[in-house]
């Protein structure tokens, strides 16, 4: 493969900068999301409150240190491949793209990676529910039975090993803008702490209307988080939808 060696140095050199900037990532954008929904009063949020109880100090912390380890797990797939592309081995590329075609990849590019993560998640998650597996994969997410934004990265680390490297590895393959990539990064951020926010965000409207009915949002994850099992997906309600095991809005 083209570039392939990559440079042990450098690759590690990468890899720990990436582990210190998802870290900072998810301080960054889930404090002040915390601290809107939860450390003001109610009566200034314009939200919907999902969540029965107040989340404790406990909680929060088992959150933070699970989606700290799971930063340093995320980073290593994504450094290899950062310079791997670096060394043109992968199918990322940049620039500004070239006619309808380009323009036009640029979004079907992003929903191939959405929809791939999303089958990827539904049917790992699922797989990790099972009684055998669920408390060495997937247990410690499940602490927190009422969620909070804290918990959108908080992994075991096999549940973490088992999503980090999707993304990265269809990357070497599946043609992909670096700027689609970082959309994608972001749109991954941002959907996972409104969903384990305990509260809705998104309008009363949007969630009972079309986007509720096929987008994940609180109304939906939130319940799996109360009742254990159904609601699996992570961006669609389809394959919860297909397989029966869509349990609606809170």
């Amino acid at each position: 493969m083209e570039g392939w060696p990559i440079p042990l140095g450098q690759t590690l050199v990468t890899y720990i900068a990436f582990t210190a900037i998802i870290i900072a990532r998810y301080f960054l954008i889930v404090w002040p999301i915390h601290w809107a929904l939860w450390k003001r009063p109610a009566y200034k949020v314009r939200a919907r409150r999902l969540s029965k109880r107040e989340p404790t100090a406990l909680t929060i912390r088992n959150e933070i240190k699970l989606s700290t380890i799971s930063a340093f797990i995320y980073a290593a797939p994504a450094a290899i491949v950062l310079e791997m592309w670096k060394a043109g081995s992968t199918s990322m590329y940049a620039g500004m793209p070239e006619g309808v075609g380009g323009w036009g990849w640029i979004f079907v590019s992003a929903f191939i990676y959405l929809f791939a993560q999303d089958t990827w998640f539904y049917w790992t998650h699922r797989i990790m529910h099972h009684r055998k597996l669920f408390k060495w994969t997937h247990e410690g997410h499940h602490r927190s039975v009422q969620p909070t934004p804290w918990a959108s990265f908080s992994f075991d680390a096999i549940e973490a090993i088992s999503a980090a490297w999707l993304l990265p590895v269809m990357a070497l393959f599946i043609p992909i803008h670096v700027g689609t990539a970082l959309a994608l990064l972001m749109i991954m951020t941002i959907n996972a702490v409104f969903n384990h926010a305990g509260w809705e965000v998104y309008p009363d409207k949007w969630v009972k209307g079309w986007w509720g009915r096929h987008i994940i949002t609180a109304s939906h994850h939130n319940l799996h988080h109360t009742k254990f099992k159904g609601n699996y997906g992570l961006y669609f309600r389809f394959w919860d939808k297909v397989c029966g095991t869509d349990k609606g809005l809170v």
